[in-house]
């Protein structure tokens, strides 16, 4: 990847751009332009100004493109001019400069690259389609668990995939792995993520008009998915709510034994997975003392929490207990700080 994709990529995710700046050398060019790539199809998606068919066929031609089945030059410009953020405006302009460094990987990587794309696009799309017309007057909620299972595989879990066999492609070949095991856990962790930023945004996303806890489980608790936009109904959702929060915890669970399943000499790799599951184990304990219908409440880990995070898995790494240790020792540390009320302080 040359310097002003890096740059680009720096300007689009500062944390995602962190995570990358830590990768060997040997995997950022694919990883970092698979998300670029994503960020770019998802800018198209969220740009609500534009009609929606504009929107699907503008996602549908970069799907084609990343796929090498078209190639007639992009024209963005009706997409670009609704842009608020100069990131996103560069995004667009430079999808082709993106699409030219995709073609110049090496093909097994280009053809990983490729995949994981074309499943989170195909997420995209059927969020467009299963959202259209969705409203604060008009909440349109995802139906099932079986749903909001397959939506945080196709935006995330698919990422754990196409990580791990980039990572495991260039970095550890030959080492001795449970391969089934390794992928299981890596799928998982990415759900977990999504879930950590579904449950975090509930609020926000009701306000678009989209609701992804199923209808099918809020209506057994007798919560129309348009109540949720009254905080006061935030005692009857907690239950369920807890569920979710527990889910996406045995999730991140399921990221840090894929995290240490890795080979103990990958320390750049263990550190890029370590961080975003030690923020979100953070993030989700913080969701369960909020109310998480409240709009004003949204809940957001510090930059200098963010900071702490790194020295600590940095200092604790010599140690492999200590290292090992740190998921559990992070979630008694949010339960006891919640219990004394120093997180509200």
């Amino acid at each position: 990847m040359d310097a002003a994709l890096r740059h680009l990529l720096r300007q689009t995710s500062r944390s995602f751009y962190l995570t990358l700046r830590v990768l060997p050398a040997a995997v950022r060019p694919q990883i970092g332009l698979a998300y670029l790539l994503a960020r770019t199809s998802d800018t198209i998606a969220d740009t609500e100004l534009v009609p929606l068919d504009q929107r699907l066929k503008a996602l549908q031609t970069v799907r084609e493109r990343i796929q090498a089945s078209r190639s007639d030059e992009l024209d963005f410009a009706e997409l670009v001019r609704h842009q608020a953020s100069p990131a996103e405006q560069a995004l667009l302009e430079r999808c082709e400069e993106s699409l030219e460094a995709l073609a110049a990987l090496a093909p097994p990587d280009a053809q990983l690259a490729r995949a994981v794309l074309e499943t989170i696009t195909s997420g995209q799309e059927l969020d467009l389609r299963r959202f259209a017309g969705a409203s604060a007057e008009n909440i349109i909620a995802l139906q099932t668990d079986a749903d909001l299972d397959d939506y945080a595989y196709r935006v995330a879990g698919c990422v754990g995939e196409f990580w791990t066999k980039t990572c495991r492609g260039q970095l550890f070949p030959r080492a001795k792995l449970d391969d089934a095991r390794l992928l299981a856990d890596a799928i998982r962790f990415g759900k977990g993520l999504q879930l950590v930023n579904i449950l975090r945004d509930l609020p926000a996303d009701l306000r678009q008009g989209r609701c992804y806890l199923p209808a099918e489980r809020l209506a057994q608790i007798g919560l129309p998915p348009a109540d949720l936009l009254q905080p006061e109904n935030e005692p009857k959702l907690r239950p369920f709510y807890h569920e979710c929060l527990d889910r996406a915890h045995g999730h991140l669970a399921a990221g840090w034994a894929y995290t240490n399943a890795l080979p103990r000499g990958q320390v750049r790799v263990r550190l890029a997975c370590a961080w975003p599951i030690l923020i979100g184990v953070r993030t989700l304990a913080r969701l369960r003392q909020a109310n998480v219908l409240d709009s004003s409440q949204r809940v957001k880990i510090s930059r200098p929490e963010v900071r702490g995070i790194i020295w600590k898995t940095v200092l604790r790494y010599p140690s492999r207990r200590a290292w090992e240790r740190q998921f559990e020792a992070e979630a008694e540390t949010q339960v006891r700080k919640a219990v004394s009320g120093e997180d509200q302080k």
